[in-house]
């Protein structure tokens, strides 16, 4: 199961982002995590079928409505330990 860790920049914190993505994620079947960043960045670990993450990775730059997505920076990773997709404390 491909995995991607992600780093989202921009204003992405206050504006639903968190949720939209667990929401977007749970709808195309993936598995992971999102947490907010001290840094005013979004992080998010994201695995499962290729295709759909590449799905995810394409609406992860437009983001929700009130966001502003700037960069984003992925890099491969380990797939999480346990199913679904989660929210994670600030960390």
């Amino acid at each position: 199961m491909p995995a991607r860790l992600l780093r989202i920049e921009g204003r992405v914190q206050g504006v639903g982002y968190r949720d939209w993505l667990i929401r977007e994620a749970n709808r195309l079947g993936l598995h992971g995590w999102v947490r907010n960043r001290p840094d005013g960045s979004v992080q998010a670990l994201v695995a499962g079928e290729e295709g759909a993450v590449r799905t995810l990775l394409t609406a992860c730059r437009r983001g929700p409505a009130l966001a502003r997505v700037d960069r984003i920076e992925e890099r491969l990773a380990e797939p999480p330990e346990e199913p679904g997709f989660h929210r994670r404390p600030t960390g």
